[in-house]
Formats: C-alpha cells, structure tokens, sequence
C-alpha cells in the first residue's frame, strides 16, 4: 500500500514574495543534494503558467540498500510540474523520480496558498507518497523513503526560508530604515513645536513694572 506523509508550513511572507522566491530556491546552504536544475517546458495558459523542470539530485544510501541502488545509480532525476494560479493565488506541484522507480517511487504534492488566518503569510500543503516493489524489503524501503522525505522537507523549508531573507531581508530594512527615519523627523518637528509655543507664552507675558 506504500507510505504516506502531510504536513505544512508557514512562511511569515506574502504569497507574492513566496511566489518570487519559488524559482529561485536553488541554490542554498540547506538543499546541497539538489545538484542542477532545468527547465523542459514552460507555457501560459489563460492566468495560470505551466512548467516542466528535470532536476538532479543525490542522497546518502543505507548499507543495506546497495544491493539494490548501485553507485553508478545514485544521482537521481527528478522531474517538477508546477502549475501557477495568478487568479487564485496558488502554486502547486507535483514532483516524481523518473528513475529507479522499480526500487522505490516517490510522489510528492504541494499545494502554496494565502494563509486563511492571516492574509501577510503563506502556507505550504506536502503530502507524499512513497511505494516499492522491492519483493521482501519493500516496507524498508517505504519506511526509509518517509524518513528521508521528512528529513529532506525540513531542510527544504530552512532553505525557502533564507532565500526569502536573501530576496526580501534587505529590502524590509530599508523600509524600516525609513519609517524611523520618519518618525524621528516627526519628534524633533513637535519639539521644535512645542519649544516654540513656549517661547510665544513667555514673551506674551506681562513684564512687572
């Protein structure tokens, strides 16, 4: 029957900037197996953009699972499927190996919409499946497929993540630069105001004959 695996995840970013940093997660500090990236098609349809990428990656394999994996074999190719709703605000994907598929195949979805509790904010929908037909190890291997996709997708995020703060960090320090900036220019007007208003009353004042 395979394994299976949902979670999410909340990036404290708009969907624009999750949408921006979407085709620029590669490369980062987090996701070191992902070795290259290449777009096959891409294509528009209506508001939503269509796009096939072949990715290469690698991942350590068990002791055990090199009988069935051998070394000439452990770059993997992965292919990427996105679909992104401009209309609905939404980006989903659906990945899958391409490759050893008869020891083990994994599928994943994930689904990046606008946070429904907090529209500023972003969350991601995973699920995965994973399946192997391997006669005698397949629930190994199905339960080593989950533990590895788990581990992989926290570091996904980690990765999401600095690139985000790569793209947008800066930027938001600019704007905060300026609003205390801002706010700074308005304390010293009220001041000068307010310093004013009390030079206007003493000079008001009757002097003492």
């Amino acid at each position: 029957m395979g394994k299976f695996y949902g979670g999410a995840v909340t990036y404290k970013w708009n969907w624009d900037q999750v949408a921006q940093a979407f085709w620029q997660r590669y490369p980062n500090p987090y996701s070191k197996h992902v070795l290259t990236e290449d777009i096959l098609s891409r294509h528009v349809e209506g508001n939503r953009l269509y796009t096939r990428r072949l990715m290469i990656k690698t991942n350590p394999v068990p002791k055990w699972g090199e009988r069935f994996i051998p070394s000439s074999a452990r770059n993997m190719c992965i292919l990427e499927e996105s679909v992104v709703d401009a209309s609905s605000r939404t980006i989903t994907t659906y990945t899958r190996n391409i490759a050893m598929q008869n020891v083990m195949n994994v599928e994943e979805k994930c689904v990046y919409r606008v946070n429904p509790e907090n529209n500023r904010w972003t969350v991601c929908e995973k699920y995965a499946w994973v399946t192997s037909s391997v006669f005698g190890f397949g629930s190994a291997i199905q339960a080593y497929g989950i533990d590895r996709f788990r581990k992989n997708a926290t570091k996904a995020t980690r990765g999401y993540e600095f690139v985000l703060e790569r793209l947008f960090m800066p930027v938001l320090h600019q704007q905060l630069s300026s609003r205390d900036k801002l706010k700074d220019k308005a304390i010293k007007v009220a001041q000068a105001a307010k310093d004013k208003a009390k030079d206007s009353i003493s000079t008001a004042r009757p002097q003492p004959s």
